[in-house]
Parts: C-alpha cells; sequence; structure tokens
C-alpha cells in the first residue's frame, strides 16, 4: 500500500501539477496535492517507525534492511515532489532527481558490509549483550557468511555459542 499511495501521488502530481495543467486554473488543486504529499510523507514516517519496532522485537534482517532503504528513497520521492510543486519546477527536473536519489543511494550501499552491520546490530541489541531485546538467532547469523565473522569475534567471551557461527560461517 505505501508504494501504491506513492506512485499515486507521483502520477497525480506530474498530470495535475504539469505547467498548463489543471492546476494552473485552480486554486483547490494546489493545495489538496500538497496535503496529499503531506499525508503521504507522514504514512512513510510512521512506517518506518514501525518498521523500528519491529526490528527492534525481531532483529535486523537483509530484508528489514532493504525495507528501511526502500521507504527512505519513498520519503526522498515525495519531498522531491513538494520541492517540484513549491519551485514549479518541470517534470523532468524531477524524473531526474528522484534518479539521482535511487543511484546514490545504490552508490552508498556498495560500500557497506551488509552481512557486517546485520551481525553488529543484532548481537549488540541482543538479549545475551544488551540485556533485553530479541535473543540472538544463531542459525541466521550463520547463514550471513564469512563477512560477519569480525562483528562476532569481540562477542566470543560473552556468548561461547559464536565460537560455532562464526565457524560455520567461515567453512560452510
Amino acid at each position: 500500500p505505501l508504494i501504491v499511495t506513492a506512485l499515486l501521488a507521483a502520477g497525480f502530481v506530474l498530470v495535475a501539477m504539469r505547467p498548463g495543467g489543471p492546476a494552473d486554473n485552480s486554486r483547490l488543486i494546489r493545495p489538496l496535492v500538497l496535503l496529499w504529499i503531506g499525508q503521504n510523507i507522514l504514512l512513510v514516517i510512521s512506517s518506518i517507525f514501525r518498521l523500528d519496532l519491529y526490528v527492534a522485537a525481531f532483529s535486523l534482517t537483509y530484508l528489514r534492511l532493504a525495507a528501511f532503504i526502500w521507504m527512505a528513497l519513498v520519503a526522498i520521492g515525495l519531498v522531491l515532489i513538494l520541492i517540484q510543486i513549491e519551485l514549479r519546477k518541470s517534470n523532468s527536473w524531477l524524473l531526474s532527481a528522484n534518479a539521482v536519489s535511487l543511484a546514490l543511494a545504490l552508490y552508498a550501499c556498495c560500500f557497506i558490509n551488509t552481512p557486517r552491520l546485520v551481525a553488529s546490530y543484532n548481537v549488540e541489541h541482543s538479549r545475551e549483550i544488551a540485556g533485553s531485546g530479541p535473543k540472538l538467532d544463531l542459525q541466521y547469523l550463520g547463514s550471513l557468511g564469512p563477512e560477519a565473522v569480525p562483528a562476532l569475534r569481540p562477542h566470543l567471551k560473552e556468548i561461547p555459542a559464536l565460537e560455532s557461527v562464526i565457524y560455520e560461517c567461515r567453512y560452510h
């Protein structure tokens, strides 16, 4: 639903807010579109908070991290729509700005050691280390591969079971 509402907002803005479009002749369309986009931004923010609560309760995974990145891109796209409307930029400007946002996100993700990030977050926020939070999922940690080992090694004294996870990461 979040994706659909964001795409609807973008499509409506591209049609209604173009130069010479319906918004130029109506005093009502512009404020309604701004209100709708603001509502979509609040929807994205609430979805990010809900996902954050879910991660706090059940740990971080690749898919949850991807969902955070996707929601951030949707929020950026909605803010770019507001900028386009307020500064009366062209539709090609909006498409280019969104393409640049996507390219920057993809480029930034190239430099993230995702397995290490996920393992580090999960260990640091686990019940075994933090005293609260979700129980550490050793099987999932083992599935992250050898890139996760540097995040696990410092916690061997507190969690001796990580020794078998490190072995699994390195040799399987």
